[in-house]
């Protein structure tokens, strides 16, 4: 790896962990309020997730709730990584974002059931799965926002260039030359 693709992964690392991070307060956030106005109380299922990956023994109480606030912000800082890849590739916007929105319901579903503390969402009430997808959408969009805006102060990214040889929905353009791809 060149020096320069060096560099630009470490910003792309840096500027996902930001993106997500904001994203995970959002979420974070969004929760409570929500919690107030439904009277749900709060979900233990990252905490139990964090504690099984790492063999760490089950915590309760103000223990529980950080283990939990750790993990919202830990899962919620490394999946905003691939975010920024997104971004820094020209994928940016609200469809990009509503596109990771998924990735990161996926990536919640794997951990907790490969760790058996969650089950398929089918078999969730709908309230709960229509509750989990409304925070998770908080999370991809403001993940989105920031690591777009980010990714903005190097230019377009590559897909940018090439959507830009033909403006508007068609199909037979080209890529742009290589030269061009990653031109700043």
């Amino acid at each position: 790896m060149t020096k320069g693709a060096a560099l630009m992964m470490r910003g792309v690392l840096r500027e996902g962990m930001i993106a997500g991070t904001a994203g995970a307060v959002a979420m974070t956030l969004a929760e409570k309020a929500e919690q107030r106005l439904t009277g749900r109380p709060d979900s233990y299922v990252p905490a139990r997730v964090l504690e099984r990956l790492t063999g760490m023994k089950e915590h309760h109480g103000v223990a529980s709730q950080v283990v939990n606030l750790g993990m919202h912000v830990g899962q919620g800082a490394l999946v905003g990584v691939l975010r920024s890849v997104m971004a820094h590739a020209g994928l940016r916007g609200g469809w990009s974002s509503l596109m990771f929105t998924v990735v990161r319901l996926t990536n919640d579903q794997i951990v907790e059931n490969a760790t058996g503390v969650g089950a398929p969402p089918q078999t969730w009430p709908r309230r709960e799965l229509a509750v989990d997808v409304l925070h998770k959408a908080v999370y991809g969009l403001v993940t989105g926002a920031v690591a777009d805006i980010l990714a903005s102060r190097g230019g377009p990214g590559p897909g940018q260039r090439h959507a830009a040889k033909e403006p508007g929905r068609r199909s037979g353009v080209g890529p742009v030359p290589r030269e061009k791809a990653f031109s700043r």
